[in-house]
């Protein structure tokens, strides 16, 4: 018989055991690999993309026409606001009463009163004697205007000088002329023009040496004057306002007593019209005067060319009022 070692059934178990071991540690290192990511392997397994090939042009983006737009633009101009008639109502739509009944009350509770022009000067002069304020203090006039005209026409901005019946100025404007013709400015200066020259008053009026209240111009120096364009702005002559003419002594009168307003912010005429120290009678008149030419740039059967009017001074509160009473009537207009 041969003998055994004792070790020998002991390490052929262990053997055995770490076989099984590595077999058992290989299944679940695969199952991992597998469950966790993609395998990889020597060869690239990814396979070239193919891009879907179209048969069919694609639709080309529609543009609006230019009809459509006008059309639709039409359409928001037609949809007015909502005009609610008060006449028939006890009150106000959204408002307490008509006329507060107590003398201290919130204004946004009741409907605005629109007073008559007279009244609304008696107004003014009551607020300054109950303040205390400066009796000469300059009286204001705000207007609103609707520059609107037919076929989706609009009035341009204007710019004009008129004759106040009773002026408030005790300085006259200082104009100067601007000709090189020796009798026209001859003429100037009897009419008493502050300065007379030509082009050689370019420089000097760039170098702020010279200023006037008023330029007015010959139209065959116009061109050479063209370099002060950008310093005069506003005040560079032209022939919508009458500074650009032959009849130099017909502006002179003019500009020399003249009052001067115009349309700002495309809509607003803001201006002066008087002092409060004046009498009732003569500021109405200046009133009267500046509405009546303002009115005159659009044609009257357009309808009211001035949407609202308001009147102030430099301490009180604004006065709405009414300009159907300022201005004449149709009947008056025929007359003169």
């Amino acid at each position: 018989m041969v003998a055994l070692n004792s070790e020998g059934p002991l390490t052929a178990d262990m053997a055995t055991c770490t076989r099984n071991v590595w077999k058992v540690l290989s299944g679940c290192q695969k199952q991992l690999l597998s469950a966790g990511g993609p395998s990889y392997s020597a060869v690239s397994q990814v396979a070239p993309r193919t891009l879907p090939i179209r048969t069919y042009a694609a639709v080309r983006a529609r543009k609006k026409d230019k009809k459509e737009e006008e059309k639709k633009k039409e359409k928001e101009e037609k949809k007015e606001k909502r005009i609610i008639d008060d006449k028939d109502r006890p009150k106000p739509f959204g408002k307490t009463a008509w006329v507060p009944v107590d003398d201290v009350y919130v204004k946004r509770f009741y409907a605005r009163v629109v007073h008559s022009a007279s009244d609304s000067i008696n107004m003014l002069k009551r607020f300054q004697k109950l303040d205390f304020a400066p009796a000469d203090q300059p009286v204001y006039v705000d207007l609103k205007l609707d520059m609107k005209l037919e076929k989706k026409k609009k009035v341009d901005p204007f710019v004009t000088t008129v004759h106040l019946p009773h002026p408030f100025k005790t300085e006259i404007n200082k104009v100067l002329v601007f000709t090189e013709d020796s009798g026209q400015a001859k003429v100037a200066k009897e009419n008493g023009a502050a300065v007379v020259g030509g082009a050689e008053l370019i420089q000097p009026i760039l170098d702020d040496e010279i200023s006037a209240d008023f330029y007015v111009a010959v139209p065959d120096i116009l061109t050479k004057i063209l370099p002060l364009k950008n310093k005069l702005r506003k005040k560079f002559p032209k022939s919508k306002r009458g500074s650009v003419t032959n009849n130099i002594s017909q502006a002179l009168q003019l500009f020399k007593t003249g009052h001067e307003y115009m349309v700002e912010s495309d809509c607003f005429v803001r201006t002066q019209i008087a002092t409060l120290d004046m009498p009732s009678e003569q500021i109405f008149a200046n009133l009267q005067v500046i509405l009546t030419d303002v009115c005159s740039h659009r044609p009257a059967g357009l309808g009211p060319f001035v949407e609202r009017a308001i009147m102030s001074t430099q301490t009180s509160e604004a006065v709405w009022f009414r300009t159907e009473s300022v201005l004449p009537t149709a009947a008056q207009t025929d007359e003169e």
